[in-house]
């Protein structure tokens, strides 16, 4: 579903420019992605707006030496040279953190899919500070880093949590089905959410007003987001200047069932 609305926003830009779009999928396989990237650039491909979880050393290569104009939407580049379109992660992760801890709450569980996922990464980051801020050190069993960011691997995610029996007064999931997977799994478990547990998840795709309750996050504009980077490739392609290589858009923060 992340997917899905970034795309939907990269096609109803590029119709409106007279592109045609090829659509590729790698199913988060970094081989297969870089397999898909070399045939793309094979066919001479006027563009390319890269969507994905995370950026693969030799895919950064590949990005990075290709002469054809390339845009990122919604992942970002470690090494800053890519254009990109992103909203904060790190600063939007601080912002609900840091709404936990004023709260009074001291056990915050951060679930995310590795520190190998750039954007997980600067949430982490995000994590780190709000703690830092409160004068709290990051406990390490409250970090779960899981094999994916699907809803399986939510639920594992919360059984570890348990196993090490932390207390855990919230959880802030990098990752909608990673929360939805986890919140199920708590409530399984007896817990009562919100008041015994608080979940804050950070893409807000569909599947959000699917859990019970509706689950609390950061509002990423998805849409907008594939817009705006298929509307910087268009420039790039028409050789025009760009005020700026990197674009970040604002964030918002729904509070739902999932949060007192």
């Amino acid at each position: 579903m992340f997917f899905a609305e970034l795309a939907r926003g990269i096609e109803d830009i590029a119709t409106m420019y007279k592109y045609n779009i090829i659509l590729s999928n790698s199913d988060n396989n970094a081989e297969k992605e870089l397999v898909v990237l070399n045939t793309l650039l094979g066919k001479q491909v006027d563009g390319i707006v890269y969507m994905g979880n995370k950026i693969s050393d030799k895919v950064q290569e590949e990005l990075t030496r290709s002469h054809t104009p390339i845009v990122l939407a919604g992942v970002l580049d470690t090494t800053d040279t890519i254009p990109s379109v992103n909203i904060d992660y790190k600063q939007s992760t601080y912002a609900v953190v840091s709404e936990l801890l004023a709260k009074g709450h001291q056990h915050i569980a951060f679930l995310s899919d590795g520190h190998e996922n750039t954007n997980t990464r600067a949430k982490y980051d995000g994590y780190v500070m709000a703690l830092t801020e409160a004068k709290l050190t990051v406990n390490p069993d409250l970090v779960v880093e899981l094999s994916g960011n699907n809803y399986n691997q939510g639920t594992l995610g919360w059984a570890q949590l348990a196993d090490k029996q932390t207390k855990v007064e919230a959880i802030f999931a990098s990752d909608d089905e990673i929360a939805i997977g986890a919140l199920n799994a708590a409530q399984d478990a007896g817990v009562s959410v919100p008041n015994e547990l608080e979940v804050i998840t950070s893409n807000n795709t569909k599947i959000t007003l699917m859990a019970r309750p509706q689950l609390t996050t950061v509002v990423q504009p998805l849409y907008d987001i594939g817009a705006v980077a298929m509307r910087l490739l268009t420039k790039l392609l028409n050789k025009e200047e760009l005020t700026s290589p990197h674009v970040t858009l604002p964030y918002t923060i729904q509070k739902r069932g999932t949060t007192k």
